[in-house]
């Protein structure tokens, strides 16, 4: 009976060679991912265990950081705040998708517009925040009514407002409005690239059975770009969940315009509870893997 070949003539082989050449190129990002992702990770649980500063474990408290933030009001009112994000994020897709499919149309210069509403998304978030802020209100975009707006008021007959600091609702819709311009862009691509997939054919017979445009983009394209529906849903539920860059440059979170994000990084930082804020990095993390099994749960149903 014949030995097995050993390692170094396994790995000479056309087997070997194959696993060999993959392993090489998954090697480094790996490593990187180890060393960038999964290691912090694990470091921030254990740090959610710990009350801790920036440079040392006081103690264990076990699941007291985790009872704060489900306890304490000045946490779980954040929370509230990413409701206007998720209405927005969801109002956002429906825009987006009647843009696109206005756009996938035979419409004169879509392609210009394309560039136009892409545009936005191609900027910078500080540069976007910082345009917007002096568009609402001047200097430091919260204790005056100069600004943008204002004066397009005042030319119209209007009274200027002070529009971030009045009242938290006003403030928080502002700021959906500056996240969906900066936003939607992306979302009309993704529609548009989806929609192109849809045969043509099969709208043409439909048109000649009599079938109006609603009809068409429900039976026939809805359907099909339903998968890229369900991406765009799920990442915009993590975007209206995790929002930072916007509502911190432009308010720093003031005015009843404080996100999860932005009291868990001034917890940490600020507050030097890194303990705290580990824990609310990992309940953040949390919500978004629930609510993406849920969704992707959602959608599959609804494919069967």
């Amino acid at each position: 009976m014949s030995a097995k070949p050993g390692l170094r003539a396994w790995l000479s082989s056309y087997t070997g060679q194959k696993y060999l050449i993959t392993v090489m190129f998954l090697l480094i990002p790996v490593i990187l991912l180890l060393l960038f992702t999964a290691i912090p990770a694990v470091q921030m649980l254990i740090y959610s265990f710990q009350d801790r500063n920036m440079l040392r474990m006081n103690a264990w408290v076990g699941l007291d950081n985790y009872k704060t933030v489900f306890t304490d009001t000045a946490y779980i009112s954040t929370l509230q705040t990413s409701l206007y994000y998720f209405v927005g994020s969801f109002l956002q897709i429906i825009i987006a998708l009647v843009i696109a499919y206005i756009l996938c149309s035979n419409l004169r210069a879509k392609n210009v517009f394309k560039g136009i509403l892409f545009f936005p998304f191609m900027m910078n978030g500080i540069a976007v925040s910082l345009i917007f802020r002096r568009f609402f209100q001047k200097g430091d975009g919260i204790t005056n009514t100069e600004g943008t707006l204002n004066a397009i008021l005042e030319v119209l007959g209007g009274e200027p407002r002070r529009w971030l600091m009045d009242s938290p609702v006003m403030a928080n819709i502002c700021l959906v409005f500056v996240s969906m311009w900066r936003h939607i862009g992306f979302d009309i691509i993704m529609f548009i690239g989806a929609l192109m997939a849809v045969p043509s054919d099969l709208g043409e017979a439909a048109s000649i059975d009599g079938a109006g445009a609603w009809q068409r983009f429900k039976y026939i394209a809805f359907p099909i770009i339903r998968p890229i529906i369900a991406l765009q849903m799920i990442l915009a539920v993590r975007g209206a969940i995790s929002v930072f860059e916007i509502p911190y440059i432009i308010t720093s979170g003031r005015f009843g315009t404080n996100t999860f994000v932005i009291q868990t990084m001034s917890t940490a930082f600020e507050s030097r509870k890194v303990g705290l804020g580990a824990a609310m990095a990992i309940v953040l993390l949390a919500i978004i893997i629930v609510i993406t099994i849920i969704q992707k749960a959602y959608f599959r149903e609804r494919e069967k």
